[in-house]
C-alpha cells in the first residue's frame, strides 16, 4: 500500500470526493482517506503521478509520503507527520478575526440600536460608516478567505460541502450590505434623507463577518480535538526504546536501536526498558508488562522466558537473545495496529454535510428562479433582486449548522463538569446507540491494585502470627503479591524481622532464613514441593483460585502456617454500573487476559452478560471487531494493549488513571476513574441525541417556511412581503431558537437511571440461546500449567463447530460448547497434537 498525504480537505465529504476520484483511476483496487491524519492509502497499479493527478483535479492537493529505514527514523518522521499545524493557524486567525469583529459590532450595533458615541466625524454622516462596516467586514473575510476558497471551489466542481454554506450566507449577507451601501451613497448625493436612513437598516455586514468569527471558533475547536486523537501514535512511538546494551566479545556497548539484529545479546538491569522482543538466557526478575497487556502484576522471567520491547525490568539482571527486531516487535506491531485502526475508520458525515450537496444548489436555484418569477411579473429589477436576496439570507446554514454543534457544545459542558470528557462530536453522538459494551477487566472493573483479601492459619496459629511470617519474608520481594501483604501488615502496624540468606526462586517461591529457621512462601506448587501439604488446604487454595483470587501459602521451620489470599479487588460501583448498562438495553462483555476460571468468577460477581477470557495482547482488538459484528460496539479499558481495541471500536472510553495511550486512543475519557461514568455518558449521548433532533426538526420547518415567504409566495393571497432586514432577523430568530433549546441539556441529571428507558436486550436472548445447543467434558492428562490450558483451548477453539472451550489443568478437563455437532474423534485429535491425551468424553 502507497501512502500519501493530502492537503486541504475540511468535512466527511471531502473525504468521500477524494475517495471517488481517486478509486476511478483505472488500476486502483482500494483507496482509504482518512481525515484524522490527512493521509491516504492507496492499493493497485496506478502510478503516484496519476493518482495525485486525480486528486488534484478533485481540488485537493496531494505527494507521496517518503518511505523511511529504520525504526528510529520511522517513528520519528511518524511524529513529525501527526505533528497538530492546523491549530495555531486557526488560533492566529480567530484571535484576529475577533480584534476587528468587536469592533464591527460597537459601530453596526452599539451606536445604532443603543447610541454608543462615536467621532464626531461619524455624526450625520451615514455613508462614513458605512464604509467603516464595509471595510471591517472585507478585513475579517480576508482573514478568513479559505471559507471561500473551499467553498466556492467546493461549488466549482459541484460537490458543495460545509465551507460553501458558509462562503454563500457571509457573501449573500455582504453582497447585499454592499448594494445597499452604494444605494444610500446616491440617495445622499441627491438629498433624499428619508431613503439615506431607510437604506442605513438594510446592512447586514456584521451577519457576514458573525457567521466567519464563529465558523472559525468551531473549526479551532474541531482541529485541536483532531490533533489530540492523534496523540496516541505519538505516545506510542514515544514508548520505542532508542538504544540498546549489547554484549559483543565480552564488552557492553550502547547502540542506536534500528543496529540491533536478531540474534544479538543484550542486558537489561533493574530499572531499565527492554528494548526489543527477545528470550531469557540468563537471570530473573519480575518484568512490568502493564505497558503492553494492561495487567497490574508484573510477570516472574527466568531463562527461556519470552521478553518484550517496552516493557520495564524491575528487579533482576537479564541476559537476552533478540528473536524479534524493528517493526516486528510487539510494540511496533501494537502502534501499526492503531495506526491501522485511525487509517482505516469511517469518517461520520455530519448531517449538515450530508444535505449541503442539495441544500445549496436548491437555495441557489429557488434565489434565481424567485428574480426571474418577478420580473416576468412585472416588478423592478430591485424588487426582484431584494427577493431573491431574501431568499438567500433567510436560508443562511446558520440555524442548520448550528443545530448539532450547540447541542453538542452543551453536551460536552455537562460532561466535563462530571469528569466525562467526550473528545469529538462523533464520540457524543455516537455513544448513545451502541448496543454492546466491552469492559477491560484490571483496571476498569476491578481496581489494578492487588489487596489481601483472606488470611487462614493453620495449627494453632493467630492471623497476626500468619502476617508477621509472610512480612518478614516478603518485606525483601518487590513482587506486587508482596506489596499487597507488605501493605497490610504495614496498615496492622507490625514489624518484620531481619531475615537471612532471602533469595527469589523460578516457580513462585521466596525462601529465607529467620534465627535459623527456614520461611517458605508461594504458590501451592511450590511449597508442596517442599513440605507436606494437607489435601484440606489444597482444596482451600483450589476455592479461593475459583473465586479469581491468589492464594499464597507459607511454611515456617516444616510446618505450615497458613494461606493468605490476594486478589486485584472489584471497584464497589462496578455491579450497579453494569446492571444500569443493562437496564438500558446494552449488552456488557468482560475482556480479560486472565484464565477461563478466575474470569468466570469475577464475571459472575460483577453481572456481566458475557466473559471472554484468554484474550491475549494482540487479540482484543480482533474480538472487538467479531463484537462489531452483531451490533455498535464502546470499548472501556485503560492500559497500552487496549489502544487498538479503542481506536477501532464504535466508540473508545478510557478509565482516566490508566495509561495516557490508552487515554489519547481514546474518544471518551472519564476523568474520575469510576465505572458508573459508563452508562453516564452514554445517557447524556442519547440526551443530546435527542436535542439534536429536535434541533434539526426545527432549523428544516424553519427553512420550509421562511423560504417560501422570503421568495414572496404569500404577497398575493396574504399580503405578506419579507425584505431582506427582517429575513436577517429570521435567521437571527432560528439560531436563537436552536441555542436555548440546547441550552435545556444543563438541567439534564446524567448519573439519575430513573428515567432510562427499560429495553429487552435481545443480544442477550441470542447468547443464551447459542450456548444451550450443546456441550462435551473432555478429561485431559498431561496438562501442568497455564500455558497447556492456553494451547489445548486455542487448539479446540480452532474447530470448526467449536464456539468456546473451558479448559482447566487443575481439574484435567475441557468443557467445549458446540452449535453444530463435532464427532469426539476430532476432539481427541485436536488434544494430541498438542502433546497431550483425552481419556474419557462425557
Amino acid at each position: 500500500m502507497e501512502q500519501y498525504t493530502v492537503t486541504g480537505m475540511s468535512c466527511a465529504a471531502c473525504t468521500a470526493r477524494v475517495e471517488k476520484a481517486v478509486s476511478a483511476v483505472q488500476g486502483v483496487t482500494s483507496c482509504s482517506v482518512s481525515l484524522l491524519t490527512n493521509s491516504m492509502g492507496v492499493e493497485g497499479t496506478a502510478s503516484a503521478e496519476e493518482i495525485i493527478a486525480a486528486v488534484r483535479n478533485a481540488g485537493y492537493g496531494a505527494a507521496l509520503k517518503k518511505e523511511n529505514k529504520g525504526q528510529t527514523t520511522h517513528l520519528s518522521s511518524g511524529e513529525d507527520a501527526l505533528k497538530d499545524r492546523e491549530t495555531p493557524v486557526l488560533k492566529k486567525r480567530l484571535i484576529t478575526s475577533l480584534g476587528f469583529w468587536i469592533v464591527l459590532m460597537y459601530v453596526s450595533m452599539g451606536h445604532m440600536m443603543w447610541g454608543w458615541p462615536l467621532p464626531p466625524f461619524f455624526d450625520d454622516n451615514h455613508v462614513a460608516m458605512g464604509l467603516l462596516q464595509l471595510l471591517l467586514t472585507v478585513v475579517i473575510m480576508v482573514i478568513n478567505q479559505k471559507f471561500f476558497i473551499s467553498g466556492f471551489k467546493s461549488l466549482w466542481h459541484r460537490a458543495p460541502n460545509m465551507d460553501a454554506l458558509v462562503a454563500l450566507g457571509s457573501a449573500a449577507a455582504f453582497i447585499y450590505s454592499t448594494v445597499a451601501l452604494f444605494a444610500m451613497t446616491d440617495a445622499q448625493v441627491k438629498g433624499n434623507e428619508a431613503a439615506v436612513m431607510s437604506y442605513m437598516h438594510e446592512f447586514y455586514f456584521e451577519s457576514a463577518a458573525t457567521i466567519l468569527a464563529l465558523i472559525t471558533l468551531g473549526k479551532m475547536l474541531e482541529a485541536r480535538s483532531k490533533g489530540k486523537t492523534t496523540d496516541a501514535l505519538k505516545g506510542l512511538m514515544k514508548l520505542a526504546p532508542k538504544t540498546a546494551t549489547l554484549l559483543r566479545e565480552g564488552t557492553e556497548i550502547s547502540v542506536p536501536i534500528e543496529q540491533v539484529a536478531k540474534g544479538d545479546i543484550f542486558v537489561v538491569r533493574p530499572g531499565e526498558t527492554i528494548p526489543v522482543d527477545g528470550t531469557v538466557l540468563e537471570g530473573n526478575s519480575a518484568v512490568d508488562e502493564s505497558t503492553l497487556t494492561g495487567e497490574s502484576i508484573p510477570i516472574d522471567k527466568a531463562a527461556g522466558s519470552v521478553v518484550s520491547a517496552g516493557t520495564l525490568n524491575q528487579s533482576g539482571f537479564l541476559r537476552c537473545e533478540a528473536t524479534r527486531v524493528g517493526e516486528d516487535t510487539t510494540l511496533s506491531q501494537i502502534i501499526q495496529m492503531v495506526s491501522d485502526a485511525a487509517a482505516t475508520k469511517a469518517p461520520i458525515a455530519k448531517v449538515a454535510d450530508r444535505v449541503s450537496g442539495v441544500f445549496v444548489p436548491a437555495v441557489i436555484t429557488i434565489a434565481v428562479i424567485t428574480v426571474i418569477a418577478w420580473l416576468f411579473a412585472g416588478q423592478t429589477a430591485g424588487f426582484a433582486l431584494a427577493r431573491g436576496i431574501s431568499v438567500l439570507v433567510i436560508s443562511c446554514p446558520c440555524a442548520l449548522g448550528l443545530a448539532t454543534p450547540v447541542a453538542i457544545m452543551v453536551g460536552n459542558g455537562m460532561g466535563a463538569k462530571n469528569g466525562i470528557l467526550f473528545k469529538t462530536a462523533v464520540s457524543l453522538e455516537k455513544a448513545g446507540k451502541t448496543q454492546i459494551v466491552a469492559l477491560d477487566k484490571t483496571g476498569t472493573i476491578t481496581r489494578g491494585e492487588p489487596k489481601v483479601t483472606d488470611m487462614l492459619p493453620i495449627n494453632g496459629r493467630s492471623e497476626t502470627e500468619l502476617l508477621s511470617t509472610a512480612y518478614a519474608l516478603e518485606k525483601k520481594s518487590e513482587h506486587p503479591l508482596s506489596r499487597a501483604i507488605n501493605q497490610r501488615a504495614e496498615q496492622d502496624g507490625l514489624s518484620a524481622d531481619e531475615v537471612e540468606q532471602f533469595q527469589a526462586l523460578p516457580g513462585n517461591g521466596l525462601t529465607a532464613f529467620l534465627k535459623g529457621t527456614a520461611l517458605y512462601g508461594g504458590s501451592y506448587k511450590f511449597i508442596s514441593e517442599q513440605i507436606h501439604v494437607p489435601d484440606e488446604i489444597k482444596v482451600r487454595s483450589e476455592q479461593l483460585s475459583e473465586e479469581g483470587k491468589t492464594p499464597l501459602l507459607f511454611a515456617r521451620d516444616g510446618e505450615l502456617c497458613g494461606i493468605i489470599a490476594v486478589a486485584d479487588t472489584i471497584k464497589e460501583d462496578s455491579p450497579q454500573a453494569v446492571k444500569e448498562m443493562q437496564d438500558m438495553g446494552i449488552h456488557v462483555v468482560m475482556l480479560t487476559g486472565d484464565n477461563e476460571r478466575t474470569a468466570k468468577a469475577i464475571g459472575t460477581k460483577v453481572g456481566v452478560d458475557e466473559v471472554i477470557a484468554g484474550v491475549l495482547p494482540d487479540g482484543k482488538e480482533s474480538v472487538i471487531r467479531k463484537l462489531q459484528q452483531k451490533g455498535r460496539v464502546i470499548m472501556v479499558g485503560d492500559g497500552i494493549n487496549d489502544a487498538p481495541a479503542l481506536t477501532s471500536a464504535d466508540i473508545g472510553i478510557a478509565i482516566g488513571a490508566g495509561a495516557d495511550v490508552a487515554i489519547d486512543a481514546a474518544d471518551v475519557v472519564l476523568m474520575k476513574s469510576r465505572l458508573s461514568d459508563v452508562p453516564a455518558a452514554i445517557r447524556l449521548s442519547r440526551a443530546t441525541l435527542r436535542n439534536i433532533h429536535e434541533n434539526l426538526f426545527w432549523a428544516f420547518i424553519y427553512n420550509i417556511i421562511g423560504i417560501p415567504l422570503a421568495a414572496g409566495v404569500f404577497i398575493g393571497v396574504l399580503g405578506w412581503q419579507l425584505n431582506p432586514m427582517f429575513a436577517a432577523a429570521a435567521m437571527s430568530l432560528s439560531s436563537f431558537s436552536v441555542v436555548t433549546n440546547a441550552l435545556r441539556l444543563n438541567f439534564f441529571r446524567i448519573h439519575d437511571s430513573k428515567r432510562d428507558h427499560k429495553i429487552k436486550n435481545k443480544l442477550k436472548i441470542t447468547t443464551e440461546k447459542e450456548t444451550k445447543i450443546m456441550k462435551k467434558t473432555l478429561k485431559i492428562e498431561g496438562m501442568m500449567c497455564g500455558h497447556c490450558e492456553m494451547h489445548t483451548k486455542k487448539a479446540l477453539e480452532a474447530i470448526d463447530g467449536v464456539t468456546e472451550a473451558l479448559v482447566s489443568h487443575k481439574t484435567g478437563t475441557a468443557i467445549v460448547t458446540l452449535e453444530k455437532n463435532v464427532s469426539d474423534d476430532v476432539l481427541m485429535q485436536a488434544v494430541a497434537d498438542q502433546g497431550y491425551q483425552v481419556t474419557e468424553i462425557q
